[in-house]
């Protein structure tokens, strides 16, 4: 089991990384803002850490095995749900695509920041910040 002070530290690093990328969001009056990408953000940490360490009590009786990457992996689709509903298309133009795609990366940086890959996360985080992406 995962120590209540790296669980800890795991959470709120989501909430700040989330938030960063967020606040970049809503500085430029996308829809998405700081409290949807840090929710988005924490939620998928949350998540990880539950498919790592929220059945460990189970696993100790026979013929039990659990896969902790089903779990997280039903992240991925579910935020793709999350982000069509950002998309919006009026006849030949199309809004959304970006913070469909915020939404997205956010998720994947709080399961590699819930799965203590923090180095990852970060990268992750400071690419999203490129002139690039907006």
């Amino acid at each position: 089991m995962l120590a209540e002070p790296e669980m800890l530290l795991r959470l709120f690093s989501a909430a700040a990384l989330g938030s960063l990328i967020g606040f970049e969001q809503e500085r430029l009056l996308w829809a998405a803002g700081i409290r949807t990408h840090m929710l988005v953000c924490v939620g998928a940490c949350l998540i990880m850490l539950v498919s790592q360490y929220g059945f460990s009590n189970i696993l100790t009786h026979q013929n039990i095995v659990l896969d902790p990457s089903r779990i997280a992996a039903q992240v991925v689709s579910g935020i793709g749900f999350l982000g069509a509903g950002s998309i919006l298309a009026r006849g030949d133009i199309v809004k959304g695509l970006t913070t469909a795609a915020s939404i997205w990366t956010v998720a994947a940086i709080g399961l590699a920041v819930g799965g203590g890959l923090y180095l990852a996360a970060g990268a992750s985080k400071d690419q999203s910040d490129h002139p690039g992406w907006h």
